[in-house]
């Protein structure tokens, strides 16, 4: 079987634009108000209640929420390719 090395740069950044990216399309959805009827909708498929209140939307809040998730995702997708590369050694 054949040894794959991954790059910490580029798993670090494609984890991290697909979190933006996710984090981004719920911003959308806040934005025109389905987010609330989406929870709602999942919490159900869990015979659950929704105990959250939604908040009027912000720009910065979703500038903050994409950014964040962004570094994050990069972190995590860097420290997952550091692991698997030690390992596959």
């Amino acid at each position: 079987m054949r040894e794959v090395k991954l790059d910490l740069h580029y798993t670090g950044l494609i984890l991290g634009l697909f979190m933006a990216v996710m984090h981004a399309l719920w911003s959308i959805m806040v934005y025109f108000g389905w987010a609330k009827g989406i929870l709602d909708w999942v919490y159900g498929l869990h015979f659950m209640s929704n105990p959250f209140k939604m908040m009027a939307f912000s720009w910065g809040n979703a500038l903050w929420l994409v950014l964040f998730t962004f570094i994050a995702g990069y972190v995590m997708g860097w420290i997952f390719a550091f692991i698997w590369n030690r390992i596959r050694k």
